[in-house]
């Protein structure tokens, strides 16, 4: 027995170097930099904000623009486990909060084969990770994750896809009509 204690002090000094080069996760896996855009084929450009705190929560606003023109604004919060949670949403001057929170996603990295659901209210979710596919848009070329969401409320049921790319953002989005938005830029 005495000489596995030689190698079990060994390899407890070296966890912490084997540790230190483990990569961390890149905290704008979500982004979610004030002044980050996106603009889509839709004519849409997505604004990141700057954090606010708001009925106590500090949520990062991100406005959905066309033209000069804000028409509503996400209050999204970005949790020191990495999850991000859509708090509550501005539309026509009025405020809707979610209470519970619908959870976005989940601590990062996805993967293909994971799945999430949130619910607040009569808004039920749930979120696939259904594989990925590469694009090429007039935004670049890109390998994204295919995220499948089935949305029921009211009793009624729509899917979306949407394709993420980490540390960079849904480059395209397929809606329920099939309709396919993509990033520009």
């Amino acid at each position: 027995m005495r000489p596995l204690l030689p190698l079990l002090l060994t390899a407890l000094t070296l966890l912490p170097a084997v540790q230190a080069v483990t990569p961390a996760l890149d905290p704008n896996y979500y982004p979610h930099r004030p002044g980050t855009r996106w603009t889509y084929s839709s004519g849409e450009t997505q604004v990141v904000g700057a954090p606010v705190t708001h009925r106590g929560v500090k949520v990062t606003p991100v406005s959905h623009q066309y033209g000069s023109t804000t028409y509503s604004q996400d209050l999204v919060e970005y949790r020191a486990d990495g999850s991000v949670w859509l708090r509550g949403v501005n539309a026509a001057g009025r405020l809707s909060w979610y209470s519970p929170p619908l959870l976005v996603y989940p601590a990062g990295p996805l993967q293909t084969g994971q799945s999430w659901q949130a619910a607040s209210g009569p808004l039920r979710m749930t979120v696939t990770v259904t594989g990925t596919a590469p694009l090429k848009l007039a935004a670049g070329t890109f390998n994204a994750l295919i995220l499948r969401t089935e949305t029921v409320t009211g009793g009624r049921s729509s899917v979306q896809l949407s394709y993420f790319v980490p540390a960079f953002g849904i480059v395209r989005y397929q809606t329920a009509d099939g309709s396919t938005i993509d990033l520009n830029r």
